[in-house]
């Protein structure tokens, strides 16, 4: 009677073909489990008849102790509450209190770092929060933070694009931007193809490349904000990359305005070359601003500003066109393993590598442009929105700086840098050269 009872108690698992909760399946279990059975992976009637064995020996250590089979049925009965699953509701809250501590803190940083940036509008808080988040990642912080300053990195930095999205609208850019596409094609392409070869000639890391020539030649933090999450950017090379690309924001809002008066550009020139040439709108609008305090006039600064947002929208081909990259990259990489063995149940999916808030994006746009005004809503609105994606961004730049090592930042040396600069020289020199060639000034 003892050895049935027992025999019924080991047999439990097996018949369930699930391990005991709270006991951690091995390797090689998993390795078993994995297998076809006519690989040699054992069936559930093998572990079935294994089973006894384990029992048999229970018994053997146990004989003094007789209740122990006859309540074996009892245990089992009682093992599905154990597993019991929590409802989707339950799963959510629990959710949300694992992330809520670490986006407060990435809100602790933005916030001062927002009020910097409007006080320093060529630095930006992007860079504000980055530097404040890197300084206290010196200092050690508890486990519980991770999850809500991951969340803030990657979701709340998808979601502030579909935010800036509001602050586009497409009947203006058709009408005032459209002379402008050459020249944006022209400096895109540069761009990338400088950064490609920089990037094999100084031996920089693909992710950094990448961003700084997107951040170069479409819209500075935000480009490398809508590209950072389609290829899976590590944060130390969006921290390197926003850090680059400040610099020569900064620099250029000194710079144009200067050389563009030595080259006799017209207004509509110069804007057209501010708006093309230099990566952040904060820097943009103060080129802007400082051609119009050199010529009294602002049609430099308007006609930048609008030529730098038909720019800002070369982010949803270039974003789409990485993810296709991305999936044929990792079929490559299939393909490859699969011919070395190494490539069992690969699986990749472009549903998952989409970058669907490109497409979120583009609605908000279309929802500025003609929703808002059918409905009479102002333009209000529209800035209030533009502004929450550009917290957003804030915020989610507190992040990478919290996980951002200061240290091995400064490592990367010299070589991002000149990375930076050949992008940002090459840019300026084509939109010079095409504006010529067509005779735009």
């Amino acid at each position: 009677m003892k050895k049935k009872s027992t025999e019924e108690k080991a047999a439990v698992p097996a018949e369930n073909g699930l391990p005991i909760e709270g006991e951690p399946e091995s390797g090689a279990d998993r390795a078993q489990s994995s297998l076809p059975p006519e690989c040699g992976a054992p069936n559930k009637s093998a572990a079935a008849e294994n089973a006894p064995k384990a029992g048999e020996n229970v018994i053997a250590a146990g004989e003094n102790a007789p209740g122990t089979a006859e309540n074996a049925p009892k245990a089992t009965q009682n093992a599905p509450e154990t597993g019991e699953k929590k409802s989707f509701w339950a799963k959510v809250w629990d959710y949300i209190k694992a992330i809520v501590p670490g986006v407060a803190l990435c809100a602790v940083i933005a916030v001062p770092a927002w009020f910097l940036g409007k006080l320093v509008p060529v630095i930006g808080s992007a860079v504000f929060a980055i530097v404040i988040g890197m300084i206290i990642a010196f200092f050690k912080r508890p486990k519980w933070l991770e999850g809500g300053i991951k969340f803030t990195s990657k979701k709340v930095l998808q979601g502030s694009i579909v935010f800036l999205g509001f602050g586009m609208n497409f009947i203006t850019v058709i009408q005032v931007g459209g002379n402008s596409i050459l020249i944006i094609l022209s400096t895109i392409a540069t761009s990338l193809l400088v950064s490609f070869a920089m990037s094999k000639l100084l031996k920089i890391p693909a992710g950094t490349a990448t961003l700084v020539g997107v951040g170069s030649s479409i819209c500075g933090g935000s480009a490398i904000a809508a590209t950072a999450p389609v290829i899976r950017a590590r944060d130390s090379e969006v921290a390197t990359s926003i850090s680059v690309i400040f610099l020569f924001n900064v620099i250029a809002a000194f710079t144009f305005p200067a050389i563009g008066r030595a080259l006799g550009m017209s207004d509509t020139g110069f804007g057209m070359w501010a708006g093309t040439a230099i990566n952040d709108t904060s820097s943009v609008v103060a080129a802007g601003q400082s051609w119009e305090s050199i010529t009294g006039s602002d049609t430099a600064l308007n006609y930048a500003t609008i030529v730098k947002l038909t720019r800002t929208l070369a982010i949803i081909p270039i974003t789409l066109a990485l993810a296709v990259w991305q999936l044929f990259k990792a079929r490559r990489a299939a393909k490859a393993g699969a011919a070395g063995g190494a490539a069992d149940g690969f699986s990749f999916s472009f549903v998952k590598v989409f970058p669907w808030f490109v497409i979120f994006f583009l609605l908000a746009a279309v929802v500025n442009t003609w929703l808002f005004p059918a409905v009479g809503i102002g333009t209000n609105v529209s800035g209030v929105l533009s502004d929450v994606g550009k917290f957003m961004i804030t915020l989610a730049m507190a992040a990478i700086g919290l996980n951002t090592n200061l240290v091995k930042l400064v490592r990367t040396g010299w070589k991002p840098i000149l990375l930076g600069f050949t992008c940002w020289a090459a840019i300026a020199f084509v939109s010079v050269g095409v504006q010529l060639a067509l005779g735009m000034w």
